[in-house]
């Protein structure tokens, strides 16, 4: 089994002589890395690594003083509070207590081309404004739950999600920033729609990605998620979920297969995993829909 590729941030919170008590890394190979810890008060400065890293505080109560590439600050960190550091930059920081924080590392040389093509070819991360010390967005703070929320339910982020997840939460980030983007307006061309429709139903038990639904419809990724939401109201990774779910549906009724097998044929790791995601959706068990649609009389007798 190959070991996952994890970013340059996240080999520093695993590898390094940090003192972090690490709780969590799950890694969508080489897009971005969730990385969950506790780091003791005190001193937690580092060489400059090629990650953008997105960290949220989730105790608060601490004050955080140093220099995360956007000039030096002094603030007090309050529950929920978001800080980036930039990357390539040597951080210089301290903590007056212990933290419990959740970060998203973003490699730079992953997302360059992506912000190059909704910038115009013109994207900077010479960002200033948003590497001066902690800051708000609902928009941000929504997503990230988001994020570690399906995570929970689905373990490792597959490429669809890590890329789908990475684009919102740059976008808010690079608005904050003043990064030029490009506007989009209107959902996708309905060929471009039809395309990317068929190849998530031609591929439902793969880790299709972002990038070739986007280039189904020949956008870039960045702008493809916004327009796919404005067609079809829903998040790429949202209706690929949805495609799942009612196949699994069509599955448990019409065939015998055991739960484990439907999961691999809808793309889930496990029937675990599957029952997880089917019970949020359909409220009910995997097994217990089964035995509901085949027979309801003795179900319903049963409940």
């Amino acid at each position: 089994m190959t070991a996952p590729a994890y970013t340059a941030s996240a080999r520093w919170y695993r590898d390094g002589h940090c003192g972090y008590d690490l709780r969590t890394i799950k890694s969508a190979g080489r897009i971005l890395d969730l990385i969950e810890f506790k780091r003791p008060a005190g001193d937690m400065s580092r060489s400059g690594l090629p990650d953008l890293v997105l960290c949220q505080d989730m105790n608060g109560g601490s004050r955080l003083v140093g220099n995360l590439g956007g000039g030096r600050f002094d603030v007090a960190n309050q529950k929920g509070d978001l800080t980036v550091a930039a990357p390539n930059f040597a951080l210089a920081s301290t903590v007056d207590t212990s933290q419990q924080v959740r970060a998203l590392a973003f490699p730079v040389a992953q997302w360059q081309e992506t912000l190059d093509d909704a910038a115009s070819g013109r994207f900077s991360f010479d960002l200033p404004h948003i590497y001066g010390g902690k800051f708000d967005s609902p928009a941000i703070r929504s997503a990230l739950r988001t994020l570690w929320a399906l995570c929970d339910e689905e373990g490792a982020p597959s490429r669809l999600l890590a890329r789908a997840a990475g684009c919102e939460i740059l976008a808010e980030l690079c608005r904050l920033g003043g990064a030029p983007f490009r506007q989009v307006r209107g959902g996708l061309a309905p060929w471009a729609e039809r395309r990317c429709l068929d190849l998530m139903h031609a591929r439902l038990s793969e880790d299709i990605s972002l990038d070739e639904l986007a280039a189904e419809a020949r956008l870039s990724p960045f702008h493809f998620v916004r327009m796919f939401k404005r067609s079809l109201g829903v998040p790429p990774r949202a209706y690929l979920t949805r495609l799942r779910v009612e196949k699994a549906s069509e599955l448990l009724e019409r065939t015998d297969l055991p739960i484990t097998e439907i999961a691999l044929e809808v793309g889930y790791s496990s029937n675990q995993v599957l029952a997880r995601v089917f019970t949020r959706h359909m409220r009910v068990t995997p097994s217990d829909y089964r035995r509901a649609v085949r027979d309801p009389v003795r179900y319903v007798a049963m409940s």
